[in-house]
């Protein structure tokens, strides 16, 4: 049941996850706030032994380990979010889910795209997929970002932002900008950054 219930919700992310890997944020948030018991609706609030398995704080930790391994992000969300839920058939069950629907999609697109690339609407719909795609970014990005710099459990107001990992941030940001090196370079960076900051 486990597997049946990660296929599902992880066919569901790829089916609508537009953009790539960091669109499914904003999905695997939803799945953790019903883990919590926030908001359980839709079918990611299916009853299976699902509650405390998957908190934002881990999905933080997780995009961290999928940005710094080889391979799709997507992919290598999905995959660890199904190791947490139900070992290794969960990685290989929810990164099958996630792109399933791709595979499905761009097999359809591939075989009808060349008599349909003229008409209208089909203009039309992919201009507004382009929008639908930034705006799931952005928000992941922001998730991201309040994740990593913002601390709302702290006791004190001066504690709610994380000063020395904004510091990180905004020095890599900066770095990224203006020197353009390898992802690699920043990612090495900002761990060896946190062992000396002990974060």
């Amino acid at each position: 049941m486990k597997l049946i219930y990660l296929f599902a919700v992880f066919f569901r992310i790829g089916l609508f996850s537009i953009g790539g890997g960091l669109a499914t944020l904003p999905f695997l948030y939803e799945i953790a706030d019903n883990a919590a018991g926030i908001n359980a609706t839709g079918i990611f609030a299916i009853s299976i032994n699902t509650e405390g398995w998957l908190t934002r704080e881990l999905i933080g930790n997780m995009l961290a380990v999928a940005q710094s391994l080889p391979g799709p992000i997507g992919a290598n969300l999905s995959a660890y979010t199904g190791f947490q839920y139900a070992g290794i058939p969960g990685a290989y069950m929810a990164a099958i889910g996630l792109t399933a629907p791709s595979i499905i999609i761009i097999l359809i697109v591939a075989r009808t795209l060349d008599a349909f690339k003229e008409n209208l609407v089909i203009k039309n719909l992919f201009a507004g997929f382009r929008p639908a795609a930034a705006g799931l970014l952005s928000a992941a990005g922001l998730a991201a970002i309040a994740l990593s710099l913002w601390n709302a459990s702290a006791p004190a107001w001066y504690n709610l932002i994380r000063w020395k990992e904004s510091l990180i941030f905004l020095a890599l940001f900066f770095l990224i900008v203006k020197l353009k090196k390898h992802p690699v370079v920043y990612i090495a960076a900002a761990g060896l950054l946190g062992v000396i900051f002990k974060l």
